[in-house]
């Protein structure tokens, strides 16, 4: 098996060596990643700059690939430039801190990434892993944190995709794991409304011109049985199905427009 491993927290970070831990006995894992933080990008591709691939010694001393660009182009070189081979399974993470909601689905490099695998038909993961400490969320260097339970977790997963691939219709799966887990199990859930309720904080610069900040603070109404809800309420590893198809109600609109 030929596995690609992304990210969105950067070349160095931590997350991304725990995820090649987790199934170093499974594949044959070529690390592709950009060079700098990139949480919060989404899908964006470069295309008006060029780009540029650097080998790059990792922390474990083998060598993995730094991209000057987004989560998606990192994964389009890996793809397109860097591998002789379609990888048969991409995993992006593991990122530091969850992503969970339908606001924040797109806005995530980390889902960015694998949902650019997912578009060339390669089954794909992205996972991440809830931290209680926000100072370390957008570090984009080695954080010494216990990935020993996430290891896990994916690794289950991991194994579930390389046997039985993923089911009819899905074309990535995202993962995320709790800091504090209260069980092993892993629950079967929909897309809850958002991670985060935003917020704007203004400030003034020294000529008292004003500049802005986008904040945002925890989202607390989520349903039951869905990510978020059962990921910071129930300690529980969540899995949600994702089709990148995302037509809707096509009758409906027919009727709409009649």
């Amino acid at each position: 098996m030929k596995a690609l491993i992304s990210n969105d927290d950067g070349i160095n970070a931590s997350g991304i060596l725990a995820a090649k831990e987790a199934i170093s006995d499974l594949a044959d894992i070529t690390i592709v990643a950009p060079s700098t933080q990139q949480s919060g990008i989404g899908r964006a591709l470069t295309l008006f700059e060029p780009l540029r691939i650097d080998p790059t010694r990792l922390k474990d001393g083998t060598v993995g690939y730094s991209i000057s660009g987004t989560p998606t182009d990192s994964v389009t070189l890996g793809i397109f430039e860097i591998l002789e081979d379609t990888p048969d399974f991409m995993i992006s993470g593991i990122n530091i801190g969850h992503n969970t909601g339908k606001s924040e689905l797109t806005t995530s490099g980390t889902v960015g990434a694998a949902i650019e695998a997912a578009s060339y038909g390669i089954p794909s993961i992205a996972v991440s892993l809830q931290v209680n400490r926000g100072d370390i969320k957008f570090e984009n260097d080695f954080i010494d944190i216990d990935f020993k339970f996430a290891k896990k977790i994916l690794r289950k997963v991991t194994k579930n995709v390389i046997s039985k691939k993923l089911p009819e219709n899905v074309d990535l799966i995202n993962l995320n794991i709790p800091a504090k887990p209260k069980s092993e199990k892993i629950k079967i859930v929909k897309l809850g409304k958002r991670m985060y309720s935003p917020i704007i904080k203004t400030r003034s610069d020294p000529r008292g011109k004003p500049y802005y900040w986008i904040d945002g603070i925890p989202y607390n109404k989520d349903d039951e049985n869905t990510d978020g809800y059962c990921l910071i309420n129930e300690g529980i590893s969540t899995l949600t199905p994702i089709s990148i198809d995302n037509t809707s109600n096509i009758k409906g609109l027919r009727n709409w427009i009649d």
